[in-house]
């Protein structure tokens, strides 16, 4: 279990126009003057839970340990859908029980998982629209102050999970899907190193020929700076996920294809 320190995250979709993060933030700081509150991302898709989960998972373990990590994302707030906070060997969770911590439960050892139900925890509140302001930032503040997770509530076992769709080998072609479009139009998929090697091993050469929407490209680059300008390349990133990329320009536009459609590699 990791001991609490003074650091936070946010992840939501609210955006930077409206009053939402900065009364989160402004409650936390109500609670602990000292606490370090870090912003993730508030420009998540509205009500993208998947996307949500990539970018958490994709930044996370970068912090130190003992940090929490808040993400509000709740297409589901004022449901009967639980708040959840998560536990693990190295840091804490607090989110909606929607599906976004999934890869956590996947990635983390010790994981403990728990229903936010003590109202010691909330702030009173006539209206039930706003749980990471009135929810979510006093729980994780109160995190901060050392309070145990024991004191939030029961342990659970049912919590929700997103499908994590892997990618399959089908008639000799890697199978996988674009997951996340980043801000300069790259398609990032699911496709890691592990499956090229998979992929090898079947085959017996190296990957030939790799095809998104209508666009096929041939063979892979090792960084941006190789790609012909103008012309779709693709590559494994530092985050070791097959990417497409166009240098100087955005693959996106070009390939015409979307978050959760498929990618091949031959």
């Amino acid at each position: 279990m990791p001991s609490a320190i003074s650091i936070v995250t946010l992840l939501t979709d609210f955006g930077e126009r409206d009053y939402f993060v900065p009364s989160m933030k402004g409650v936390m700081l109500g609670i602990n003057s000292q606490a370090r509150i870090i912003d993730l991302s508030h420009q998540v898709s509205s009500h993208a839970i998947e996307e949500a989960a990539f970018l958490l998972q994709s930044s996370y373990r970068y912090f130190p340990d003992g940090t929490v990590h808040v993400v509000v994302v709740d297409p589901g707030v004022g449901s009967s859908r639980r708040p959840l906070l998560v536990s693990t060997s190295r840091y804490f969770f607090l989110a909606p029980d929607n599906g976004v911590l999934s890869q956590i439960y996947e990635e983390e050892s010790n994981v403990e998982v728990r229903a936010i139900e003590n109202k010691q925890y909330r702030l009173d509140s006539t209206g039930a629209t706003f749980d990471g302001r009135d929810l979510f930032a006093p729980a994780a503040a109160w995190l901060t102050k050392g309070q145990v997770p024991g004191s939030y509530g029961r342990l659970i076992r049912d919590y929700v999970t997103l499908p994590l769709d892997a990618p399959k080998m089908q008639q000799g072609t890697l199978i996988g899907k674009i997951v996340y479009i980043d801000h300069f139009g790259n398609l990032i998929s699911n496709i890691t190193p592990s499956d090229l090697q998979t992929l090898r091993s079947v085959t017996k050469q190296e990957p030939q020929k790799i095809v998104v929407g209508e666009v096929e490209i041939h063979g892979l680059k090792t960084a941006y700076l190789e790609g012909a300008t103008g012309i779709p390349e693709a590559l494994v990133n530092s985050n070791e996920q097959l990417e497409v990329f166009i240098k100087q320009g955005r693959a996106v536009d070009r390939c015409h294809v979307g978050v959760g459609q498929r990618i091949e590699v031959q």
